[in-house]
C-alpha cells in the first residue's frame, strides 16, 4: 500500500517548525546559552506542539515567534520555574486562597481564581506571588498539556488596596508571553464601579486577540460561563467547596461506581476469564502529585482488534462501547483513546471503551478516578495488566446520567517489579510518587462540540489550503 502524502498545509507548518528552531539556535541560543534552562531548550528542540503553540499565538509569524520564545524561556530561567514546588513557595500563600484552581466552565475548561479582595499590594512579597502564579500555571500545563483556562477574578468586596497593577499585568503576560494558547477567556465578576479607570489600563495591555477573551459579567450574569455547580453561593451557585490548605484543592478525582461496587446488574458480574480480585484495591484516599509525564502519541487511524479474536464474555462486556481511534504511547502502559472518551447522546451510546497496552516486562497496577464518581460505573476500575497483554475498561453512564465536558477521568499506573502476587491495596499506599505515571482524559459527547476543540493544526492547513485557491 502506498504511503499518504502529508497534506500541503501540514507540510507548511512543519517548515514553519523547523525554521523557527534553526532560527532560535543560529540567532538567539548561541550567544544566550545562559539565558535559559537547558531543559527548555531541550523540550523547545522536540516538542512540536510547544513550538506550534507560539507560532499560533503570533499567528505563524517566526520573527513575533522567535521574539515570544526568548521572552518566554528567559523569563522561566529568571524565575526557577522548572524547580518551582510546594516547599519553594512560603506556606502563608497557600494558606490565604487568594489563588487556586478549582472546577470547570460550562466549556469544560479549569477555573482559575483570583480572590482579588485577598490580595494586599505588596513589594517586599511581590516576586513570591508571581511565583505563586508561576507554580500553579505550570502545574497545569502539566497536568492537563493543551487543555486551555478560563481565569476567574472575583471582585467581590473588594476597592482600590486590593488592586496592584504591576500583579495584573504579570498575570496578563503569563497568558500573552509564558503560556501560549492557555487562555480561554477572562471573567471579571462583580467588578465595583470605582475600579473601572484602573481596568481601563488594564485593557490596553491585553491586545486584541486577549481583549476578544475578556467578559465583564455581575453575580447573575456569570452563570451564562460557569453553571451554578461551580459557583460559589455568593455568586448564585451551589458549590459548597471552601479553600483551606492542605492539601491542593485541584486534586478533584475519586473513585467512580465500580465492578464491586453497590450498583451491580446481572451482566456485570460477569468478568473477563484470569481477572483479578480488586476488592480490597480501591482506597479510600487519593494523591496525585505525580511527575512522570510520557510523551503523547495520536494516530489518526489506530487499527483495532478484531472482534474474532476477543474471548466471549470480553466481547458481551465491551458491546456498544465506542471503540478509540487514537493512543497516547505512556512510559508503562499505552492508552487508547488519548486524549477524549466520547459519548453519544442514545441510549444505546452511554459506553466507552479504554484499552490499556503493558509496553513493559513487568506486571503493571492501574487504577482509574473520575471527577463525576456518581454519574459512571469503571470496569475494571483497578487491577493489573500482564507484559504484553491489554485490558480493555468498559467506562458506563449509569442510570439517567449525562455525560459532560466538565468531566474528567484519571488512569494511574505503576510497575510492579516483584513477581508473585500483590495486594494491591498495600502496593498502591507504598509505590513511591515518582514511580507513578498518570493520564488524563476529558469527555465529549457525540453530538456537542466545543470549537475550541478544533486544533491549530486543522485551523492552519485550513488556511493554507484557502490561500491557495
Amino acid at each position: 500500500m502506498a504511503e499518504v502524502e502529508p497534506h500541503e498545509g501540514e507540510q507548511d507548518l512543519e517548515k514553519k517548525i523547523e525554521e523557527t528552531r534553526q532560527r532560535f539556535n543560529n540567532e538567539l541560543l548561541q550567544d544566550s546559552t545562559e539565558k535559559y534552562d537547558p531543559r527548555d531548550v531541550e523540550r523547545l528542540q522536540t516538542d512540536d506542539s510547544l513550538v506550534e503553540g507560539y507560532l499560533t499565538w503570533r499567528i505563524y509569524n517566526v520573527d513575533d515567534a522567535l521574539k515570544m520564545i526568548d521572552e518566554s524561556l528567559h523569563w522561566r530561567k529568571e524565575y526557577g520555574v522548572n524547580d518551582i514546588n510546594e516547599s519553594t513557595i512560603p506556606r502563608w500563600m497557600f494558606e490565604t486562597g487568594a489563588v487556586y484552581l478549582h472546577g470547570y466552565d460550562k466549556e469544560g475548561n479549569k477555573l482559575f481564581w483570583f480572590k482579588v479582595k485577598l490580595h494586599v499590594k505588596d513589594s517586599k512579597t511581590v516576586i513570591d506571588k508571581k511565583k505563586y502564579v508561576a507554580f500553579w500555571l505550570e502545574r497545569y500545563a502539566k497536568k492537563e498539556p493543551g487543555m486551555p483556562l478560563t481565569v476567574v477574578f472575583d471582585m467581590t468586596d473588594s476597592g482600590l488596596s486590593n488592586v496592584d497593577m504591576e500583579f495584573v499585568k504579570y498575570i496578563i503576560n503569563c497568558f500573552k508571553v509564558y503560556y501560549p494558547k492557555f487562555l480561554s477567556k477572562m471573567i471579571i465578576v462583580d467588578m465595583p464601579w470605582i475600579l473601572n479607570a484602573a481596568w481601563k489600563i488594564v485593557k490596553s495591555w491585553l491586545g486584541p486577540e486577549a481583549i476578544s477573551k475578556l467578559r465583564f459579567a455581575s453575580k447573575s450574569e456569570v452563570q451564562t460561563y460557569i453553571g451554578p455547580e461551580y459557583l460559589p453561593p455568593h455568586m448564585g451557585g451551589t458549590d459548597s467547596f471552601k479553600y483551606s490548605y492542605p492539601p491542593l484543592p485541584d486534586d478533584d478525582f475519586q473513585t467512580p461506581i465500580c465492578d464491586n461496587g453497590p450498583i451491580v446488574s446481572d451482566d456485570d458480574r460477569e468478568s473477563k476469564e484470569g481477572d483479578l480480585d480488586v476488592k480490597d484495591a480501591l482506597e479510600s484516599s487519593f494523591t496525585s502529585d505525580v511527575v512522570v509525564k510520557p510523551k503523547k502519541v495520536n494516530f489518526l487511524e489506530q487499527s483495532l482488534r478484531s472482534e474474532d479474536n476477543d474471548k466471549g464474555d470480553a466481547s458481551a462486556r465491551t458491546k456498544g462501547a465506542r471503540k478509540p481511534l487514537t493512543t497516547f504511547k505512556g512510559s508503562l502502559l499505552d492508552v487508547s483513546p488519548a486524549e477524549e472518551l466520547s459519548f453519544g447522546s442514545g441510549e444505546t451510546e452511554k459506553k466507552s471503551l479504554i484499552i490499556l497496552n503493558n509496553v513493559v516486562k513487568n506486571q503493571v497496577a492501574f487504577k482509574v478516578r473520575t471527577t463525576a464518581p456518581d454519574k459512571y460505573r469503571v470496569k475494571p476500575s483497578s487491577s493489573c495488566c500482564e507484559p504484553g497483554a491489554s485490558v480493555d475498561i468498559v467506562v458506563s453512564l449509569h442510570g439517567g446520567s449525562q455525560a459532560s465536558p466538565q468531566d474528567r477521568f484519571l488512569i494511574m499506573a505503576a510497575e510492579m517489579e516483584n513477581a508473585g502476587s500483590q495486594d494491591l491495596s498495600q502496593f498502591w499506599k507504598e509505590v513511591p510518587k515518582t514511580k507513578i505515571m498518570e493520564h488524563r482524559s476529558a469527555v465529549t459527547m457525540k453530538s456537542w462540540v466545543n470549537p475550541l476543540q478544533v486544533s491549530n493544526r486543522q485551523l492552519f492547513m485550513l488556511n493554507s489550503y484557502l490561500q491557495q485557491i
